[in-house]
């Protein structure tokens, strides 16, 4: 079974997510595939818009964490730095349609979606403090410039969830909608853009993201450099490891926090 299923239909492409039994949690082969996709259809004139989902009940878990200890990233070209490189250079309309989990990178690919909307069982969250790892995709940057350092600092430093509603007042979400009627509410807009004339909309989208794109590329090599080291941490491996076993990890067994990067 494919872990990425793609449909193009009257100038949308659909991206779906589809590893239900595992939440939608991302390997690294499938940050690598994404990245692809999008690339190719950065390139291809027949994609107009793209419509990202998950199959199942969730849109995506995250990390998955045992492939994601094997193959923990790096401050180089990782699969999740392709990705992320993909999605800040993608000159097209994004409509991402999520429900249930979202949680890590499942909330910060968001960030750099143009529409985003919500079925009112998603659940937002950035983990990484609890993993003793820091932000990615750009978000240090997209979320306090979006929301603003108060509200930035009770998602990221605590790692506070949050639901749709509360996305919704701070503006990370177009709109929330009921769980069923969520794709369909999404399909429409993404047909809605693909009718537009293509040149402008891509124009606008430029427009639009023009200082957004130099900033958050900026903030996605420092938090890769950061992250490269903190996940290498004495502080990561007992979070990790904790994750895995189930239980509230205990920082009091690590010697020293990581080196600052």
């Amino acid at each position: 079974m494919d872990e990425i299923v793609t449909e193009r239909s009257e100038g949308v492409l659909r991206v779906e997510l589809n590893r239900p039994e595992k939440k939608n949690a991302l390997t690294s082969s499938m940050y690598a595939k994404l990245a692809d996709i999008f690339n190719e259809a950065g390139r291809d004139d027949s994609v107009r818009v793209v419509l990202w989902h998950g199959a199942g009940d969730a849109f995506s878990a995250g990390n998955d964490i045992q492939d994601f200890l094997k193959n923990p990233p790096g401050a180089g070209e990782s699969p999740q730095a392709r990705l992320m490189n993909a999605l800040a250079d993608f000159g097209k309309p994004i409509v991402a349609a999520v429900r249930g989990a979202a949680i890590g990178s499942g909330t910060t690919v968001l960030l750099h979606c143009d529409f985003v909307y919500a079925g009112e069982s998603t659940r937002f969250q950035m983990p990484f403090i609890n993993l003793a790892v820091v932000p990615e995709f750009g978000s240090s940057y997209a979320v306090p410039a979006a929301i603003g350092h108060i509200r930035a600092a009770e998602l990221i430093l605590l790692g506070s969830p949050f639901d749709a509603r509360r996305a919704t007042e701070l503006g990370l979400v177009t709109q929330v909608v009921l769980d069923e009627n969520l794709l369909p509410v999404a399909t429409e807009t993404a047909h809605k853009l693909a009718a537009k004339p293509a040149g402008a909309l891509q124009a606008s989208k430029r427009l639009l993201k023009r200082s957004f794109r130099e900033q958050v590329k900026a903030a996605m090599q420092a938090e890769n450099e950061a992250f490269s080291v903190h996940v290498r941490s004495e502080e990561a491996k007992e979070a990790l490891t904790a994750f895995l076993e189930k239980r509230p990890p205990d920082f009091t067994k690590t010697s020293k926090p990581a080196a600052a990067a």
